[in-house]
This record gives structure tokens, C-alpha cells and sequence, in this order.
């Protein structure tokens, strides 16, 4: 019986290392850094909603702020051109409400607090009537720019 539970807890370790998003680790010889959202290195602006950019270290972190009325597929589709989003993402949802439907059909409801891996290929919109405000560790680098 041992031997089944540990079996299970290795194979269970496995499939969360294998599906967690690559790890940008820290070069050695770098030097600490601060960095604040109130002065960010690129502001990008779309329909009722905006992408603000921190270049930190080797990574980029972006806060999104989305308006009530904000769709991916109405505000940000017309700059990228694609079918759905094709950014994975790894955020942590400050405020607000947002529903994110994948391209297989899977739907989220985020609310504050939640944190959410999303892979390529999604829709999202704002529910309710207060703007979403997501801090999103991957997949903000190419977010909104115009192709």
C-alpha cells in the first residue's frame, strides 16, 4: 500500500512539474532590482482597457487593467489578427471579475485573489460592473501590439 501511495504522489508531482510554465531563474551575478507599476517601461492601449510593462531581471511582468464592456475578442483581436488569444498566461487577479473560455471549450470565472494558468488559445471578458486587474507573469511581452 506504501508503495502504491508513493508511486501516486511521484506520478502526481510529475504531471504538475510538466504542466507549470518554464521558470526563469535568476543569472548569477545579477543584482537585486525595484521596480514600481506607477512608473512601468512601456504603457500599451487598446479599447476600454490598457497593458502596463515592467522589465525586471531577464522577465517582463505586466498589469492589465480592463474596463467593464472589455472582450479580448472585440478590444485585442483587431491588433492581433489571430482567432483567439495566443499568449499563455500565468496571472494573479488583483480586482474585478473576468470569464475566460479556451478555444476546447473550458470556462473560468476569476475573481480576486485567484491565480490562473492559462494556455494559447482563449477569449476572456470583464463580468459585472468593476474594471479586472490582473498581474500576469508570462505571456504580456507580445500582449497588444499591433501585428
Amino acid at each position: 500500500m506504501k508503495t502504491l501511495i508513493a508511486l501516486a504522489a511521484i506520478a502526481a508531482t510529475t504531471f504538475l512539474l510538466s504542466h507549470r510554465p518554464p521558470v526563469t531563474a535568476i543569472i548569477d551575478g545579477e543584482k537585486a532590482e525595484q521596480k514600481s507599476f506607477g512608473k512601468p517601461d512601456d504603457v500599451r492601449e487598446f479599447p476600454k482597457g490598457k497593458v502596463e510593462l515592467i522589465k525586471i531581471g531577464n522577465a517582463t511582468v505586466g498589469r492589465a487593467t480592463f474596463l467593464p464592456g472589455w472582450k479580448w475578442s472585440e478590444s485585442v483581436q483587431p491588433l492581433s489578427k489571430t482567432k483567439s488569444c495566443e499568449a499563455p498566461h500565468y496571472q494573479y487577479h488583483v480586482s474585478g471579475e473576468l470569464m475566460v473560455k479556451t478555444d476546447d471549450g473550458t470556462v473560468f470565472h476569476c475573481k480576486p485573489g485567484d491565480v490562473v494558468l492559462l494556455p494559447m488559445g482563449h477569449d476572456a471578458w470583464v463580468v459585472g460592473t468593476e474594471p479586472a486587474v490582473i498581474v500576469d507573469f508570462q505571456g504580456m511581452l507580445d500582449y497588444a501590439k499591433t501585428k
